[in-house]
């Protein structure tokens, strides 16, 4: 398979996408692989593409580590 755009696959096809990517989703997991295959399953589904996810998934993220601080210029009057 040489596209994994929804157009050019089955959905099938895309389950198998998003198995293959996740990897183990049964068996030693802590839990989180259920979250990250309901992520996707708008994908499965033929309603948005990976990067969109992908995408939104990025514009929602917080680390949690603050942006840089202006720091003083040091001049006193």
């Amino acid at each position: 398979m040489s596209s994994i755009l929804i157009k050019d696959t089955t959905r099938e096809e895309r389950e198998r996408i998003v198995a293959e990517s996740i990897g183990n989703t049964n068996g030693s997991c802590d839990g989180c692989s259920a979250g990250l295959i309901e992520m996707y399953q708008a994908y499965i589904d033929g309603v948005k593409e990976i990067r969109e996810i992908n995408m939104e998934f990025r514009a929602h993220y917080e680390s949690g580590i603050d942006g840089p601080q202006k720091a003083d210029c040091g001049y006193k009057m």
